[in-house]
């Protein structure tokens, strides 16, 4: 069977490797995407979004883990010897993938960023970011199939095409895991998910005081955005909740407008950020890191110009 094989947890993060996959397989001769599922609907929609073949694993008993999966999913790599496999970088996913290339006896790239084909020796080649993202590591994998991790939002989800077949295989049933889920206590949220949000407006250590927060949060409103913030903000000062702050150890974001107020832009933050489609900065510090990030910069006191900025957009969208 060869081609893509791709596994992830959730339906937008599986249109997302899709996206990857059907890049890739136009390099390897046209090779098929092959996706799991986890119900017949899944399957028609991802077959209409670029895959070839889908398989549909069976529904799992009452109490069962995701992780039940993984003695299927081994198999029908064995089975059908795809050229590369992608998987989901998320917590549970970085688990899987690391089972399932264990038990093929394969490498596995973890996190990876950007993916290109070496069409003459159809190997894939991987790109990371270390040390922060102060560096990117190029990577190779050795073994069958070439297995990588990647990130969720690091790629567009894929868009159905009108008029695309495809063939949906439905996988025989797994065998009972060991584990069992005794139940489920999900971790109150403080506040909104800033990663969906299409506008966020970060709050750095350019504010003085917790109540000058009201201005970002005025500045988000007029943008239809959210307020996100710099590590210090939500750690060091407690200004925000920890659930808001982006970095390379808190929340990564790709909205259309990131607008940093008062942020310097330290590495550890740019990470968290970098694939912002617009970069808007406002700070005192016409050296500040983050205008290296910007797109568009003000240097100036943000106390001085985000009253002016919200002035001029309510103008502007007549609000």
């Amino acid at each position: 069977m060869a081609g893509i094989w791709i596994f992830a947890e959730s339906r937008e993060q599986t249109l997302e490797l899709i996206s990857a996959g059907t890049s890739l397989a136009r390099q390897l001769d046209g090779a098929a995407v092959v996706t799991f599922a986890t119900s017949r609907q899944l399957a028609e929609e991802y077959i209409s979004c670029g895959a070839g073949e889908v398989l549909v694993l069976p529904p799992l008993a009452g109490g069962q883990p995701l992780e039940a999966y993984v003695p299927a999913i081994i198999e029908a790599v064995r089975g059908g010897d795809p050229d590369i496999f992608l998987i989901s970088a998320t917590q549970r996913g970085r688990e899987i993938a690391a089972r399932v290339a264990a038990a093929l006896d394969t490498g596995l790239c973890s996190g990876c960023t950007a993916l290109k084909l070496d069409k003459e020796k159809k190997q894939l080649i991987m790109e990371r970011m270390l040390y922060g993202g102060a560096a990117v590591q190029t990577v190779v994998c050795s073994g069958r199939p070439q297995m990588a991790t990647i990130p969720p939002r690091t790629f567009e989800p894929a868009a159905p095409q009108e008029g695309r077949q495809g063939k949906v295989t439905e996988l025989a049933g797994v065998q009972p895991s060991p584990v069992k889920v005794v139940g489920r206590a999900p971790k109150a949220a403080e506040a909104v998910d800033i990663t969906e949000a299409k506008v966020v407006v970060c709050a750095g250590r350019g504010f003085e005081k917790k109540e000058d927060l009201n201005l970002a949060q005025e500045l988000a409103q007029v943008t239809g955005g959210a307020v996100g913030c710099t590590r210090p903000v939500a750690e060091e000062l407690r200004w925000l909740p920890e659930d808001l702050y982006i970095g390379i150890s808190g929340k990564k974001v790709k909205p259309g407008l990131y607008i940093g107020l008062g942020v310097a832009g330290q590495i550890q933050h740019v990470t968290g950020m970098r694939d912002s489609k617009v970069v808007l900065a406002v700070n005192r510090d016409e050296n500040a890191p983050i205008f290296d990030a910007a797109d568009y910069g003000i240097v100036g006191d943000l106390y001085d110009v985000v009253p002016k900025l919200i002035k001029e957009l309510r103008i502007a969208l007549n609000k």
